[in-house]
């Protein structure tokens, strides 16, 4: 019975369900290049690096002797071979996984008594083969024997930090001590650290977030090598400290990976009482004066924000630094690039001057050559959108805006905040911000949502404003300009919107452009259906007008699926009205719910005395059945079930993706009927909307059974080319794909597919392949549009297996969805070769 209301949840309007492509093509902004971000690319490298030796065994040749091969390229876990002797010439390169190959050191064999014979194709080039193998084995380039070894093997430092280890921490404060700490937990790298011993110390945290390439993380045992002390309160807590460490098992790769591409801190030269510009770590929002209050060697010295206040909050507030340490500049230097200098706190007058300050303090400022020569190449422009830390909250993630970029520095809008806070001042090779999608791919929560957490506050207010353009759109002749638009919770509301999130949204929206102010209001009443797709394929233009270009892209989501249709939205003012009276005659509610008129007390239509059920009784069982789909119709549920013989239905090609952290449903059809009373009604439910593919990192693609077919298609197939292969549903992790694929598999009539599709085939190696070959297949592909790129970049088969996603996205200029979609392909292919081809 349509009486009864849907059990749903709000579940569909989760915080987790922010997505970052949707966000970026809605607010017309592009996101900072991955690269620029170097700090999260050496996390996810394995330490193995081209230029390495090592040696493999040649499993192809009798007794399975080992010889010394190249890395040439890694891509992930795999690895391209060369062996020693083939100098240039690729045609023998392989592929080896690196798990599961058997790889070792330079030398390992002849410790071991192991054979060395090259291959027969070194034989055949060099017949001296052993003189060969003398000076490789010579050479001061092997692969570090910790990288090989199991269990860490093929681990990238970001895992080789694992919750319950221990690592030191340099204080802040004094170089020469340092505090014992376990990693609560690792995020991408970003460890959660508490620190042992600091309970009830003021001004001392017990748990830190900082990234595991911080300058003052060290492993276990770094402080009593260098012989500085590490801070415990009591003799108890060292002795349990240092027990635990050493029951700890050596890790050779976790030393070696703190160790390794530490820059040698240069010597400085700044002297105590030196004054200088600084940005205060605690509170990164503004430059300030301050002061070199100590100097410990030739590397460290303390830097202390001014404050006139000796009692004033953060008084004195210091920090450990080196020549190089951001946030340090030179007097004068806000100046030079048109910034503004905060004075300390207690400065007395109304504008700050260094030179009367200087006087004042009776203090010298550091010597511009103190500092080191700015530089201001990086990837980081005005507008551009990331991921940052929240200073004041370091748990917390949120989307953040490049503002200003100065130098080697930007400013950073933090969104969703629940309090207001001034822009960020950060240097671009921070550790504390990261590329977009970077939290969704470590499974951690972009924290708080920011489109929901900016709905709520501008509602509030009684504003709106979309992207921060609908303001932006008010025009002077008022032709294009929308008056407000009214949400009227209490008129009726039909079978399909929900009546309580009806009246959680905003009093009204508007004023501004009418394309964009009508957007967003049928965008938060398809959001406040029961069932979002539902309502989105009821505003469906039809084919007609759609081609007339009088429509708009909206989107719905609904049980982890994305839809999209067009749907007509009107640009002139004078139209307003009559399209919002139709639009709700459309969606069966009252036609003063939604407009420009706000109704008070009563409704003129009358619609208090409706309640879902009499509307159903009265109204729906007149309906005549519909042939084909008229403007505003449906099938009402009382009078259209329908049976399951009926479920086929002309779809159009339509890709389906589910979040990958959403609570996973078996159930794979589409959205259903208003209430979820029916589920015949699922059945065919949505099936005029096409599924969107592009905005999230999917966990699968709708297999082509499920794809293309019609009401009256023969039983047996008429001759077609083979179907474009498309990666299955399989769950898979952020950057471990794995793909398979039916491959020259003719289309057939059944919906459900019963067997698991077999792996790609590939007839020749990918080694092989021209740049007409990978074209040809990239054109087999759902990707064939792509295809032209392919060939204006000369992509050849080697080529092609190097392509991962981040290189994708950067070198193609693709989105995040296409990029994704190609790189299964590519997977694929990868996959397939050094399955097929890789010895």
């Amino acid at each position: 019975s349509m009486s009864q209301e849907s059990p749903e949840s709000d579940s569909a309007q989760d915080v987790s369900d922010f997505n970052w492509d949707d966000y970026l093509e809605e607010t017309g902004a592009l996101s900072v290049p991955h690269h620029a971000f170097k700090h999260v690319d050496q996390g996810l490298q394995t330490g193995l690096s081209p230029g390495m030796k090592l040696e493999v065994c040649v499993r192809s040749e009798a007794g399975s002797p080992y010889w010394v091969a190249n890395i040439i390229t890694t891509c992930g876990q795999l690895l391209l071979l060369r062996y020693e002797g083939y100098q240039d010439d690729r045609r023998a390169d392989f592929w080896c996984d690196i798990m599961t190959a058997d790889l070792h050191p330079l030398g390992w064999s002849r410790q071991h008594g192991k054979t060395m014979r090259a291959p027969e194709g070194v034989r055949e080039k060099h017949q001296d083969w052993e003189a060969l193998l003398e000076k490789a084995l010579a050479e001061e380039c092997s692969a570090p024997a910790n990288l090989l070894e199991l269990p860490q093997r093929g681990r990238d430092p970001v895992e080789l930090l694992c919750a319950g280890c221990y690592v030191e921490l340099q204080d802040n404060n004094d170089p020469g001590l340092a505090w014992a700490a376990e990693v609560e937990e690792n995020v991408g790298g970003r460890l959660k650290l508490r620190l042992v011993g600091t309970e009830g110390l003021p001004d001392t945290p017990t748990i830190l977030w900082l990234f595991y390439l911080h300058p003052r993380l060290h492993p276990p045992g770094w402080a009593k090598e260098h012989g500085y002390l590490l801070a415990l309160r009591t003799e108890e807590e060292w002795e349990e400290v240092r027990q635990r460490i050493s029951d700890l098992p050596q890790d050779e790769a976790l030393t070696a990976e703190f160790s390794k591409d530490q820059p040698a801190i240069a010597a400085h030269c700044f002297k105590e009482g030196m004054k200088l510009e600084a940005v205060d770590p605690a509170a990164p929002i503004s430059i300030r004066p301050a002061t070199v209050t100590k100097v410990f060697s030739e590397q460290y010295f303390l830097v202390t924000m001014d404050n006139l206040i000796e009692e004033s909050e953060g008084a004195g507030r210091s920090f450990l630094c080196h020549r190089d340490s951001p946030g340090i500049f030179p007097t004068q230097w806000s100046l030079k690039n048109g910034l503004a200098l905060s004075p300390p706190p207690g400065y007395q007058g109304p504008d700050f001057d260094w030179a009367d300050y200087l006087k004042q303090c009776e203090a010298e400022a550091a010597p511009q050559h103190s500092f080191p020569t700015e530089q201001s190449d990086h990837s980081f422009k005005e507008a551009m959108k990331l991921e940052a830390v929240n200073p004041l909250s370091p748990e917390n993630i949120h989307v953040a805006t490049v503002t200003r970029v100065k130098g080697q520095y930007v400013w950073l809008s933090l969104e969703g905040l629940k309090q207001p806070m001034p822009e960020l001042i950060v240097h671009v090779d921070s550790l504390d911000i990261f590329p977009v999608s970077w939290c969704e791919t470590n499974g951690y929560p972009l924290s708080p949502d920011t489109v929901k957490q900016h709905m709520a506050s501008q509602s509030e207010t009684g504003e709106w404003c979309v992207s921060g353009l609908i303001k932006g759109f008010h025009t002077g002749n008022g032709k294009y300009c929308c008056p407000k638009i009214y949400f009227n919770h209490r008129c009726f509301s039909g079978p399909y919107l929900n009546k309580g999130r009806i009246a959680e949204l905003p009093q009204f929206i508007g004023p501004g452009n009418c394309v964009l102010v009508l957007k967003e209001v049928l965008s938060l009443l398809i959001n406040s259906a029961y069932k979002p797709s539902r309502v989105l394929r009821e505003l469906q233009l039809d084919q007609e007008s759609r081609w007339q270009g009088h429509g708009e892209t909206l989107k719905a989501k609904y049980k982890g699926k994305s839809y999209r249709a067009t749907v007509e939205i009107v640009r002139t003012a004078d139209r307003v009205a009559d399209f919002c009276r139709k639009t709700c005659i459309k969606l069966e509610c009252c036609p003063n719910l939604f407009g420009p008129r706000m109704v008070l007390d009563h409704c003129t239509e009358n619609c208090s005395v409706l309640t879902k059920t009499k509307y159903t009784y009265y109204y729906g069982k007149k309906k005549s059945k519909r042939v084909g789909r008229p403007p505003g119709g449906h099938t009402n549920l009382e009078g259209g079930v329908k049976r399951r013989g009926r479920r086929r239905k002309r779809r159009k090609q339509l890709f389906v993706h589910k979040k990958r952290r959403s609570s996973a449903s078996v159930d794979n059809t589409p959205a259903g009927s208003p209430q979820g009373s029916g589920e015949e009604e699922d059945l065919d439910e949505d099936d005029s909307l096409s599924e969107d593919s592009g905005s999230e990192l999917q966990d699968d693609l709708q297999d082509d059974s499920e794809q293309s077919f019609g009401k009256s298609q023969p039983t047996t197939p008429s001759p077609s080319p083979p179907a474009t292969p498309r990666p299955t549903r399989r769950r898979r992790k952020p950057r471990s794909p794995s793909f398979s694929d039916d491959e020259n598999r003719p289309p057939s009539p059944k919906v459900i597919k019963t067997e698991p599709p077999q792996k790609l085939c590939l007839d020749t190696s990918p080694l092989e392949w021209s740049v007409t070959d990978v074209v040809r297949f990239i054109r087999t592909t759902d990707c064939a549009p792509l295809a032209r790129i392919f060939l204006d970049q000369e992509i050849d088969g080697q080529a092609l297996l190097l392509l991962n996603l981040p290189t994708v996205q950067e070198c193609m200029d693709l989105k995040l969805g296409p990029a994704i979609k190609l790189c299964h392909h590519i997977e694929r292919v990868k996959l397939a070769f050094y399955q097929q081809f890789a010895t």
